[in-house]
């Protein structure tokens, strides 16, 4: 997969190994939680280039290259990178990946390609993905990218849902000469990318950059509509659409089925928290414009990378103590270790296997502090992950002016409700014939993402809908 190795094997790869690892520079934590800017500082050139030659070149296929679901050929733009060449590093990327310079700053590269390089056994990894995101800033800043436009081909696609999934298919489907309408429930392209993850790990600059090549591109799109409520998916097609592919998400907050208190003031659920805390009130659906009052005690419950993102969005709202309860240890967290480390550098705190059982109200009606009780790890569940087992009589309150609940999320049903033949499982997630294609039970709709998997990344969201983009040109093809 590597494109230069003739090059390569002039390389000193016990030189490499021996090299220091430096980490990630970032911005102090009293200068980062006073806004919502980018904590990490960026690199330059010279930077990157002592950065990209760590990397031995390993044999092919890489460990990198494996580890990353979009498979993004990482020695050949490290190589390009070494030798100062940025902009050929960015098309690198461009060629297996829609989302290069937002994978670069939002994947956990510690899990997957920079977890795999085989430097961790000695100094250090290769840093992956800031230099991913380096080249792509880069390109932005000094060439021009364009998304490639494919001969036209007559056939209109619909695509519901703008986030990774809905993205990565649109652009493919214009590469392949079809025309494309995003649909779209909010008010702003992006989905999670605007509505989900904060400012200080995706700047909203960089989403703009992004969908401005979308726009330049000539994808369409159909902001506030909700396809399943507003119109249906048999409307598409009477539209004219010759297929649809779904690409919602998986953005409906978790309940805390039987908990009293829920309902009280000062308690919160993720993506609202998250919405109306992070994203500049002009691109706020109409319900959510009212800001939030978060206190000086703000607890978050749950263990990933929502709760990260909500104890680090209160500490930059200003509040004294942000604690993370979470009912069981550490070590089963499903959330990335480097958004921990960074909110713990920040001032979060983690209270584990701590169960919350009861919101309690103050005399003026808001959250006053939440009744918990201790747990203890038993036997490991069907996933193998150790279930929490309540300890009898432990009950214990934490006091909280503000409670956000960060328990994951589960998929919207009303496309599923609404759409004659689409088959659905798991309350409401969409079953695809084969993964490979996002081919539904409907003829002519294809789906791929956290509404098939239920949440996942944003790049295997992404790769989906590059996949389902292939399968769909094929069909359209086929169909002629």
């Amino acid at each position: 997969m590597q494109a230069i190795p003739g090059e390569l094997l002039t390389i000193d790869r016990r030189d490499r190994v021996n090299k220091p690892f430096n980490d990630l520079d970032l911005r102090s934590v009293a200068e980062r939680i006073g806004d919502f800017e980018d904590v990490i500082l960026p690199f330059s050139p010279e930077r990157a280039m002592a950065e990209a030659s760590h990397c031995i070149h390993c044999p092919d296929p890489a460990a990198c290259t494996l580890a990353c679901p979009a498979h993004n050929d990482i020695p050949s733009a490290m190589w390009l990178i070494e030798q100062g060449r940025f902009v050929e590093a960015a098309e690198i990327y461009h060629k297996t990946s829609t989302l290069p310079e937002i994978c670069g700053r939002v994947c956990p590269h510690e899990a997957l390609c920079q977890g795999s390089c085989v430097q961790n056994k000695k100094a250090g990894p290769v840093l992956t993905g800031e230099l991913e995101a380096f080249v792509l800033d880069y390109e932005y800043i000094n060439s021009h990218y364009a998304i490639p436009k494919g001969r036209p081909s007559g056939n209109r696609v619909a695509i519901i849902g703008a986030g990774p999934a809905g993205l990565a298919c649109a652009e493919q489907l214009i590469q392949y000469g079809h025309e494309v309408t995003i649909f779209e429930s909010k008010p702003s392209a992006g989905g999670l990318l605007v509505y989900g993850i904060p400012n200080f790990k995706l700047p909203k600059k960089v989403w703009n950059q992004k969908w401005a090549q979308f726009i330049n591109a000539g994808v369409q799109f159909k902001p506030n509509t909700y396809i399943g409520k507003d119109e249906s998916v048999d409307d598409l097609f009477t539209h004219g659409y010759s297929a649809v592919f779904i690409g919602v998400g998986s953005e409906i907050d978790a309940k805390m089925e039987n908990t009293p208190g829920t309902d009280i003031p000062g308690v919160y659920e993720a993506t609202d928290f998250l919405i109306r805390t992070n994203v500049e009130q002009s691109l706020l659906p109409a319900n959510m414009r009212e800001r939030i009052e978060v206190g000086k005690r703000v607890v978050v419950i749950g263990g990933g990378d929502t709760a990260s993102d909500c104890l680090r969005t209160a500490l930059r709202l200003g509040s004294e103590e942000v604690t993370c309860l979470y009912r069981r240890t550490e070590k089963e967290m499903p959330g990335g270790k480097k958004d921990r480390k960074l909110a713990r550098q920040e001032g979060a705190k983690y209270k584990w296997l701590t169960q919350p059982v009861k919101f309690i109200a103050g005399p003026d009606g808001r959250l006053a502090a939440v009744e918990c009780i201790e747990m203890r790890l038993g036997d490991p569940d069907a996933k193998g992950r150790r279930k929490p087992v309540p300890v009898p009589d432990s009950n214990f309150s934490v006091a909280a002016d503000t409670a956000i609940l960060a328990l994951g999320y589960w998929p919207d049903p009303v496309l599923g409700k609404t759409t004659p033949d689409l088959e659905t499982h798991d309350w409401g997630l969409i079953t695809v014939k084969d993964s490979s294609t996002g081919a539904t039970s409907r003829p002519g709709v294809f789906s791929g993402g956290d509404c098939v998997t239920g949440p996942d990344l944003v790049v295997t969201a992404m790769v989906a809908g590059r996949k389902a983009a292939a399968a769909i040109d094929k069909y359209l093809r086929e169909k002629r």
